[in-house]
């Protein structure tokens, strides 16, 4: 039965392939101690694990999903990265780019310290900083290189032992460096920075004079009395009449009928109104001067949530404040921003800025929508359709570019097929943000692409590598373990007081920029929850979009100086 069961996963590849992602999807998500291997580590150990019998997997099916995973992550990172290199977040990008080559170069001294040869230094750099699409670039650079064939074959061997024990130090380090000791060492009282972080850019205090951001809303309908003070007023007098808060009226039933409300509308006593805001709001301000009636037909709007890319330069740096006084506002409530490779969620808050490439998420009726998205961008309303004709041109452009290669000396310098997939993406990506008409690719696309692109392509390294990873561990030994601690702690160690004293970030975000410039998605879920806030996720964006392009490129250096 064992003997059949391991004949069948040896000549049907597509079992062992899938074995491993049902393994290391399930296991990725298991926390001990609220800390998990993540989806990476757990199908690589699987496919480890798996394929000790011996599977033979062509090469091309690992570059064919990498190709898919570059792709995804230099599409949704491209407007961030271009945004971090020419404007507001420039600071945070050169901070980025000093911590990637601090990452490198402790690498590079741990390899010359240690004596280790390519294989085991690409794979320490990729796991070290946990940088999986670095492995594949460095793999590429490898097979490419002017190495004799025995070593390129003893790098391929022992590069995924060393990438595997590496990552999880790597992961593991940046939550423990980041998140639990990072606060300690720069004596930041994380909760504390946070909210005066938020009082200082208009998230807190008794504004009542002015409008306030944004907000989930909800709807109820009220009576006008004959003595009420909004008898005689219009709507646009009756919108602003409650201390500036933001609300709006949509329709109005008077004499039976349901009529829409415009601006110039003059409220008479009997009419019924439909007013939308913030629940609060409707209840201690509005609730006390009108009295409030059940009429579900003048509630039943159809309304709907929608994203809008901002594209608008006049909008670019405009906070949630500025943004509430325009007439394209009118009508809409901001529920979420999304910004970065990671959509990482920024708070709402008055003095927030919107940024071109962003992504807001609005509520309200159609119509409004619509008239916002024509000032503010592009309307991007959910469709389960991606544009296959772009993906396809697009890896076949990026390949095409990065197959390219240019010999200095004896030395071939080339940036692999991946990497120009990489850096064709990351340019369509900005490209699509700026002139949104083309290129279609839908979140749920480009999260499919990229999980299931790097974990297959995981699987498929640690099935190959399976047979030899028992003699590549006891050939590395704990000395390894070490040198890995060492590579990994040294940047995030520095980055955390150069961060803080260099670079002067706020106590609330550096701890965010720190992770960020790390790719260290893990160490940020653990600040942003020691810090009961989101706010550090301001500074882990810019950082991420920077650090993975450049990080993954390093993947070629280290084979090159090593």
């Amino acid at each position: 039965m064992l003997e059949w069961l391991f004949t069948t996963l040896r000549t049907n590849v597509e079992i062992p392939l899938f074995l491993s992602l049902l393994l290391g999807y399930s296991l990725g998500r298991v926390k001990i101690a609220g800390i998990s291997l993540g989806d990476v580590t757990a199908t690589l150990l699987a496919a480890l694990v798996i394929g000790q019998i011996g599977i033979d997997v062509s090469p091309d099916v690992k570059i064919i999903f990498f190709m898919f995973y570059l792709f995804a992550v230099g599409y949704s990172a491209g407007p961030q990265f271009v945004r971090g290199l020419f404007s507001g977040g420039l600071q945070q990008a050169l901070f980025a780019v000093l911590v990637c080559g601090l990452s490198l170069g402790s690498v590079y001294l741990a390899v010359r310290m240690a004596g280790y040869d390519v294989g085991i230094a690409a794979g320490l750099y990729a796991g070290s900083t946990t940088t999986s699409s670095a492995l594949g670039l460095s793999q590429t650079a490898i097979e490419q290189s002017s190495l004799a064939a025995s070593a390129k074959a003893a790098s391929a061997q022992i590069l995924p032992a060393a990438f595997s024990i590496s990552y999880v130090i790597g992961t593991f380090g940046s939550v423990v460096m980041l998140g639990i000791l990072g606060p300690r060492l720069l004596n930041i009282d994380l909760p504390a920075a946070c909210r005066d972080y938020a009082r200082r850019i208009g998230g807190a205090g008794d504004d009542r004079g002015s409008p306030k951001a944004w907000h989930q809303y909800v709807a109820r309908a009220f009576l006008v009395d004959p003595q009420s003070a909004i008898a005689g007023l219009t709507v646009g007098q009756t919108e602003h009449f409650f201390h500036n808060h933001r609300m709006y009226i949509g329709r109005v039933r008077r004499n039976g009928a349901v009529v829409e409300a415009t601006v110039d509308m003059v409220l008479e006593a009997g009419d019924v109104v439909a007013i939308a805001g913030a629940r609060e709001v409707l209840l201690d301000e509005v609730g006390k001067a009108l009295r409030e009636v059940d009429d579900p037909e003048l509630l039943g709007v159809s309304i709907e949530g929608t994203d809008i890319l901002i594209t608008a330069r006049s909008i670019h740096r405009k906070t949630l404040r500025e943004l509430a006084q325009m007439p394209e506002t009118r009508g809409i409530f901001l529920t979420e921003i999304r910004r970065g490779a990671m959509s990482v969620p920024i708070p709402i808050l008055p003095e927030t800025q919107l940024f071109r490439g962003d992504v807001v998420r609005v509520t309200g009726r159609p119509a409004d929508i619509s008239a916002a998205a024509g000032r503010f961008g592009y309307l991007d309303r959910e469709t389960e359709r991606a544009d296959i004709a772009f993906i396809g041109a697009a890896i076949v452009i990026g390949a095409l570019i990065g197959s390219l290669t240019l010999k200095i000396g004896e030395v071939p310098l080339t940036l692999s097929t991946a990497g120009g997939v990489l850096l064709v993406g990351l340019l369509l990506g900005w490209l699509r943000s700026i002139r949104p008409a083309f290129g279609r690719v839908p979140r749920a696309t480009s999260w499919f692409m990229n999980s299931i692109g790097l974990n297959m392509f995981i699987a498929v390294v640690g099935l190959t590598a399976g047979p030899g990873i028992i003699a590549g561990l006891k050939e590395l030994g704990v000395l390894f373990v070490a040198w890995t601690v060492f590579a990994a702690a040294l940047p995030m160690l520095l980055s955390l007081y150069i961060g803080k004293y260099l670079f002067r970030f706020d106590d609330a975000i550096v701890l965010g920029c720190c992770a960020g410039s790390r790719t260290a998605a893990a160490a940020l879920s653990m600040i942003t929850d020691r810090a009961g806030s989101q706010i550090p996720a301001i500074g882990y964006s810019v950082g991420y979009a920077t650090s993975s392009t450049i990080l993954t490129l390093l993947g070629i250096v280290i084979v090159l100086i090593s």
